[in-house]
């Protein structure tokens, strides 16, 4: 029995020193920009681990976005929630955020500088493995995942969650690297039909290795649960607690495949 006792209390003494850890660090962009970075990880893990970069919502930085980051460290993963705005600029009303959004993909040239810095800082952390890195992306963040895929980042995977699909830098033959995640609800107003299936065709033509998961009855914004909250603002958003777990599953399973060493 007081063997017994002695193994829960080094297991809790074990588990309690397995915390995440986080700190925010400020970095530049080639063109001078000023942005701010969210790191996690799990200290409980020695060494270096896959990277995942988390590119939020049209609203910012916000703490969406920093608890997915935490989500992904606790899976194991070096996780850096980047900042595409800009000295982490957030919104919490849709004309602000659309203000921010529509500024930070006016130059699809900027957009991916900002990006690019954010990737160097997170393979710059010593808890990453930078041979293996991946990117996930919220609604603006999912369309800026994508754009990156479409551009031939060094990335192993990209998923996007509820993302935009349109682009103005679109794939071209052997141009995308990375394989593809795009997770969608069937009932998101946001994107049309002829939007998806001009994706579809995009990629098939590009050669893309991607996923396209439908995901029945879920509106734009199903994987964050202030999407409901939100919507008072006359958007046609809502979380959707199935599509949110269903689509989390998909990205741990692709992360498991992609990233076999």
């Amino acid at each position: 029995m007081r063997k017994t006792l002695l193994g829960l209390l080094m297991c809790s003494s074990a588990l309690a020193h397995a915390d995440i850890q986080t700190r925010e660090i400020p970095y530049t962009a080639a063109d001078g920009s000023k942005l701010v970075g969210y790191h996690a990880w799990d200290d409980a893990i020695e060494g270096e681990r896959p990277g995942v970069l988390v590119v939020h919502e049209w609203w910012g930085l916000n703490d969406y976005a920093k608890h997915r980051a935490r989500e992904l460290a606790a899976l194991g993963y070096s996780a850096l929630a980047i900042d595409m705005y800009g000295e982490g600029k957030t919104a919490e009303h849709p004309e602000d955020a659309m203000a921010f959004m529509k500024a930070a993909l006016a130059d699809p040239e900027a957009a991916k500088a900002r990006f690019d810095a954010g990737l160097q800082l997170l393979q710059a952390q010593p808890q990453t493995d930078d041979r293996r890195l991946a990117a996930i992306g919220y609604c603006f963040g999912g369309k800026v995942v994508l754009d990156m895929a479409r551009q031939g980042s060094p990335l192993a995977a990209v998923v996007s969650f509820h993302g935009a699909l349109v682009t103005t830098t679109p794939a071209t033959p052997g141009s995308v690297k990375a394989r593809i995640l795009v997770e969608h609800g069937d009932a998101d107003s946001m994107i049309t039909a002829e939007q998806i299936a001009a994706f579809k065709t995009e990629m098939d033509e590009a050669g893309a290795d991607y996923r396209f998961v439908t995901l029945p009855g879920a509106k734009h914004g199903f994987s964050n649960p202030d999407a409901d909250a939100h919507a008072g603002h006359g958007l046609d958003i809502g979380y959707q607690k199935e599509a949110d777990e269903r689509s989390w599953s998909d990205m741990q399973a692709l992360f498991k495949e992609v990233f076999v060493k």
